[in-house]
Order: C-alpha cells, then structure tokens, then sequence
C-alpha cells in the first residue's frame, strides 16, 4: 500500500495534523489506530471542558473525539482502526498487522503522534502484594465511560496532577467515593481551581506523603502510607495511580529512533523532525504532558511543517544548532535542536522543571543572553521561552538563574 503521508495514532495530535493536512491540499492521509473507534483518550472521558480551542465551545470528551474525527474525514483522511504498527523502517515505510493480517504500507513523509501514557506500579517501586483493583486513569475511564463498569468503590488517588482531578471527576460521575488523595510533594501539582475540587467532594488530600505498599490477596483492601507523619495504614478497595506520565516511544526505540531520556519522548529538531528521514513527530510523544487542545495545535503546526518537507522547503539539518541544558532545576526542554525559520517551526522551548523554583529563565548562545524571563514554576507546568526567528551560529545555552 502507499500514502502521501502516514500518521500513526488517531488522537488529538494525529486528527489535528491529518484535518489540517487536508485543508492545505498536502496530499492523502491515512490515519492508523491500534483502537476500534479514533478519538484518543478523550473519548474515555465523560466529562468537559473539551474544544474551546478547537471549536470555539465547550464540549465533553466523546462529542469532541466524534468532531476530531469528523474534521480528519472531511478533509479527505483514511482511518485505518484496529491496526497496529509494528516496525518504522527507511522509506519511510511501516510494517502494520491488522484484521487483513500483516502488510507494508510506504509514504512519503509519518507523523508520529503516539501520545503517553502514565506511570505503571512497578516505575513508581510500590511494593506490597498484587491483588486486583490498581489501574490507571486511562483504564479507569475505559471502564467507566465505554463498559459501563465499576472497578471499585473506595479507591485511594494517587497524584495530583491535572489528571488526578479528571480521574476524581470519572469517580464522582459513577458514584465513587475516593478516600483520600496522595502526593509525594509539598503541595498541589495542578493549578487552581482543580486543586479546590477535593475539598468540594470531601476527600482529603495528603501531602508529603507516599504509598509504599498496597494490600490484600484477591481485590485490594488498603495501602501502607509513609511521610512525615511516619508509616500508617488506610483502608481502601482500590488504588488509582494518576499522572507521572511517560511517552509512548517504544516502537520509535524499538525501531532506532533517537530518544531523550529527560523528556522521555524522541530527539526533534524545531520542525519535529526526528532523527529518521521522512519521520516526524507531535503531541504528547514529545514529552509528557500537555492538554488535548495543545495537542491538537501541535498536530496542527506539525502538518504545515510536513507539507514543506515534501515540497522541499524545509532548511536542511546542517544549520540546526544544538540545545544545552546547563541548569539541575530544568528536567527537560524541547526542541532539542534548534533550526532556523520555516512553516510549522516551533517558535518557543517548552521545558519543565524538577522542584519548585523562583528566578530567571535564560537563553544564550556564544555567551550573549538572546531570550530571557521571569519564572515562578511548579515541576509539571508548561513553561515556554521565546525563540529567535534566525539563530546565529553555535549551540544554545539554556539555564535557570534563582533569585535570591
């Protein structure tokens, strides 16, 4: 089989690229989607606010998976669901398995667009014994949202990130009464008004504090908190473990991809070009994680950058400048190279930082200071810094100057 462009993932970043990839007559798209129904993961999520970038209202998760979809098929896109791509391979060319079987699908340029995907129990180092009842909040809204079921009835939250209180919202909608709320910090990840959501639904929030095993033989009957309070038990019949995300690069690993292991996500230079020829890379891959909606913008700044790759306009690679990190408090930052202007360029670097921090943010490069500003960042929030349009030569100095 052949495409003019290729993009594996059918969620925000993926149906964003491949409607805008249609408005601008860049060439056919097929979409492939290891799920039954495109969407990604809003379409587990029965709650809103949902398009606002997008569509300009406010909607709930399946409604806006539906008019994804709707806009990626209007503009002349093929969703290949139930297929699964096995191997990334010069070409480009992708190896996929399907209903059909296996078979070879070549295109001119892919878009990456794999999403995340959070934390499992055994990368947060839980211990305990291993009854059923731990899931995560992708699984938890699939159980909820698509199979009408429910998991547990008291579950424990572990995490306070924005999808910890997206999780708490599913738990309200199908009459689950968390117990409490974990986190390992000092205070609350996401921003205000999320944060206030416990106190209105009386579930308390435990700071400063860990799970360190989770209990029971077939179904879980409580977890072993430590903190400063010291060690202590909570009863409980489930144990949802929310946030700390991780890309979803396997296959781009499995396949040579170059990955950055603070990111998490591939190595992109400021088009989104990966270090494959012909493959390109958006959304939540890149790093974990962003909203639906800065997905979509992403797949959508993506489109317009692979449009100029296949009519050769992009700048070539060599005049690419290379990003430093010279700064413990900075975890990652992106695009890792830095290329000069073009369609689909990214105009900042998006970074996040490892502790709560005050200060200055500073771009250099040949020791004169190009882009600076004032930061008063909590780890896992979007922090953006301009970029120059024509970078000069030499690599990019990136650092985090504390206030005193």
């Amino acid at each position: 089989m052949q495409t003019d462009i290729a993009i594996i993932g059918a969620g925000p970043a993926g149906l964003g690229a491949a409607a805008e990839l249609g408005r601008i007559g860049a060439g056919h798209v097929t979409v492939i989607e290891r799920e039954q129904v495109p969407g990604g993961v809003p379409r587990h999520c029965g709650h809103s606010p949902f398009g606002m970038r997008e569509f300009h209202r406010i909607m709930g998760g399946k409604t806006y998976a539906a008019r994804l979809t709707a806009a990626a098929e209007a503009g002349g896109a093929t969703i290949m669901c139930n297929t699964t791509v096995t191997a990334l391979a010069d070409g480009p060319e992708l190896q996929l398995t399907g209903p059909e079987g296996t078979f070879t699908l070549s295109a001119r340029a892919v878009l990456i667009a794999t999403g995340t995907r959070e934390a499992s129990r055994v990368q947060r180092m839980i211990g305990g014994q291993k009854p059923g009842g731990v899931i995560p909040t992708g699984a938890l809204q699939g159980l909820v949202h698509l199979n009408k079921q429910v998991p547990f009835r008291r579950p424990v939250i572990l995490g306070t990130e924005l999808v910890s209180f997206s999780a708490l919202l599913t738990c309200r909608q199908a009459g689950i009464k968390p117990v409490a709320m974990i986190e390992q910090g000092p205070h609350v990840i996401a921003r205000s008004p999320a944060a206030l959501l416990p106190r209105v639904l009386g579930v308390p929030i435990h700071l400063n504090t860990n799970i360190a095993a989770i209990h029971g033989r077939e179904r879980v009957t409580g977890v072993t908190l430590t903190g400063a309070q010291g060690g202590r038990e909570l009863e409980c019949d489930g144990v949802l473990l929310t946030g700390a995300f991780r890309s979803e690069a396997a296959l781009l690993a499995a396949s040579g991809g170059v990955i950055d292991t603070a990111s998490t996500g591939p190595v992109v230079d400021s088009f989104g070009r990966i270090s494959m020829p012909g493959y390109f890379a958006a959304g939540n891959l890149l790093r974990p994680v962003e909203t639906a909606g800065a997905s979509w913008a992403e797949g959508k700044r993506a489109a317009h950058a692979i449009h100029a790759f296949l009519r050769d306009e992009l700048p070539d690679r060599s005049l690419n400048q290379t990003l430093t990190i010279a700064s413990d408090t900075i975890r990652y930052a992106l695009p890792q190279h830095i290329a000069p202007s073009g369609p689909g360029r990214h105009q900042q670097i998006l970074l996040r930082v490892t502790r709560p921090v005050k200060g200055e943010l500073r771009l250099s490069q040949n020791g004169q200071i190009i882009s600076r500003r004032r930061v008063n960042a909590m780890p896992e929030r979007r922090i953006t810094l301009d970029l120059p349009e024509q970078p000069g030569t030499g690599a990019f100095v990136l650092s985090l100057e504390e206030a005193a």
